[in-house]
């Protein structure tokens, strides 16, 4: 440990001590649970983002946390800890764009104006000319009868394609199709070598934030994990309508069309060809996922585990609000998931019955970068991943209020949802369905990577009843990624315990059921990342 770590978790320490002294007492279950936020959401953590010595620091508590509740270390080496080598890539030069052909010559492409580059995670150079495909909204979706490659043969090509989805798509499905990540793996899956993304407007900012910095899971060769053809650029209208010079439908005409989302756009070669040369620049760091196991009672089951999730990290320091605070401590965002965390293995050691199934407790680094920790343990699990038969997800649950309910993301889709439905009910708390199904949330946070490995999953929040979507709505104004979203905000500790209670009444209901939760039949989902149970 090195002093300055060692420093600010002594300065930690007195801050979360300094705030336990100004409350009234709390019944000391409330105590136990308000004492983890205190901590994990000081000042002296500085917001715990992802690669910092203060998440360290975070980390280092919640293995210690994992050790008092007598959990097994499930980490790397016989330890709590899984290392996570993150690194961050950006475009270091504004690169080079030129299109050929369509009878005329040359045509360099100006950055700010027509294009912006992307960020290639997976090369520090990247040099590429091919000829370029229009494919629409790129989207290949048999559920929907949608195939917007079909006539084209785009192996060894560059597709150009609209970012989005028809509306007419089930919300959560839509979220996974708009996503341009999805979009560059249906582009890979047919050959292509690299996709452009076409917008209908100028840029913003004329191109400014082009280098802003984003985080992956570094490979052996210190290059970002990626998935997918590479995101080469991005097209304002102007540059568009260059690229589109020579095609057979003008871009004016495409631009109509795909007014309605629910068209199908039709493909076809633009008798263009794009030569692109970029550059990405890499910067490792290191941080860490912290996992702990508690082993499983039945000879047969104990080998199937259950995960529990839970995000540590936060966005660290950023810009000032309006008080001059620049530090996201990230009270509800997600300390208070960690102390839920925390609290629910204690609950099982207390409980002095062992779950039949083992149960893996992991709180995972860099979901504010993108599910980037979640991503790396789901592909580099420290148990088989054919062992893990469920994982349930608890972020950023808001406790400015008595909740009547729990929203369950997911619940739908496999049988977990009647596991939860049944085992919060028993404490009189009842289920509901996504109060908004348009943010498609349900991809949005670490059960999703567990999805994408084919494991169902859920996501667990207090839902909207009563005083609920208030609120929600309160938090989401004016506190969600801001630095108001630290200790002065109310939070009611009764119910964080009953938080814990739900989710400790779920863990329970799922690692102790005869059978094995599955997806269910025919589920998107399911098929899509052949889950078990969906076939």
């Amino acid at each position: 440990m090195t002093m300055k770590i060692w420093m600010a978790g002594m300065i930690a320490l007195a801050s979360a001590s300094a705030g336990l002294a100004q409350d009234a007492p709390l019944p000391d279950d409330q105590a136990a649970m308000k004492a983890h936020v205190l901590f994990l959401a000081s000042d002296a953590l500085r917001g715990r983002e992802a690669g910092s010595p203060e998440y360290r620091i975070a980390a280092e508590y919640v293995a210690a946390q994992f050790f008092a509740a007598g959990l097994k270390p499930a980490g790397d080496a016989g330890s709590y800890i899984q290392k996570v080598p993150l690194v961050t890539y950006r475009a270091a030069d504004k690169g080079d764009v030129v299109l050929t052909g369509a009878g005329a010559g040359p045509r360099t492409l100006v950055f700010g104006e027509d294009y912006v580059p992307g960020a290639v995670a997976s090369a520090a150079q990247t040099a590429l000319d091919a000829p370029v495909v229009f494919v629409g909204y790129g989207l290949v979706a048999p559920t929907y009868r949608r195939d917007d490659y079909a006539g084209v043969d785009v192996r060894g090509k560059i597709v150009a394609l609209f970012a989005g989805a028809p509306n007419s798509f089930q919300s959560e499905e839509r979220a996974h199709f708009q996503s341009v990540a999805t979009k560059a793996v249906i582009a890979a899956q047919h050959g292509a070598v690299g996709v452009v993304v076409l917008t209908r407007g100028p840029l913003p900012g004329n191109g400014a934030g082009f280098d802003r910095p984003r985080t992956t899971w570094a490979r052996a060769n210190g290059t970002g994990e990626t998935v997918g053809a590479p995101v080469l650029a991005t097209l304002s209208a102007t540059g568009a309508a260059k690229l589109f010079a020579g095609a057979k439908a003008p871009w004016s005409d495409i631009v109509k069309a795909s007014a309605d989302r629910e068209a199908v756009l039709r493909a076809e070669p633009l008798g263009v060809s794009m030569t692109v040369s970029l550059k990405t620049a890499f910067e490792a760091m290191g941080s860490g996922n912290v996992a702990g196991m508690l082993p499983g009672s039945d000879p047969k089951l104990a080998k199937e585990v259950v995960v529990l999730s839970a995000h540590l990290d936060h966005l660290g320091v950023g810009r000032p609000d309006a008080k001059g605070d620049t530090i996201y401590n990230g009270a509800e965002d997600n300390a208070v998931g960690i102390a839920s965390l925390i609290e629910e293995a204690k609950r099982f050691k207390a409980s002095g019955k062992r779950p039949r199934r083992s149960i893996l407790f992991l709180a995972v680094t860099a979901e504010e970068k993108g599910l980037v920790g979640s991503d790396y343990f789901a592909k580099h699990p420290t148990v088989p991943i054919s062992s893990i038969v469920a994982d349930v997800n608890l972020d950023m649950p808001i406790l400015s209020y008595a909740f009547e309910d729990m929203t369950v993301f997911g619940a739908d889709r496999s049988t977990l949802g009647p596991i939860v439905a049944q085992a919060v009910g028993t404490l009189g708390v009842t289920m509901s369905p996504d109060p908004d199904p348009a943010q498609g949330i349900f991809v949005r946070s670490d059960h999703y990577r567990f999805v994408q490995q084919g494991v169902p999953s859920v996501f667990l929040w207090p839902g909207q009843k009563g005083p609920g979507k208030a609120a929600t709505a309160e938090f989401f104004a004016h506190r969600y990624h801001q630095p108001a979203d630290d200790l002065s905000q109310p939070i009611d500790w009764a119910q964080g315990i009953r938080f814990v209670d739900a989710n400790y009444a779920i863990a329970r209901a799922i690692a102790d059921g005869d059978a094995r939760p599955r997806w269910n039949k025919g589920d998107f989902f399911g098929l899509l990342y052949n889950g078990y149970g969906a076939k």
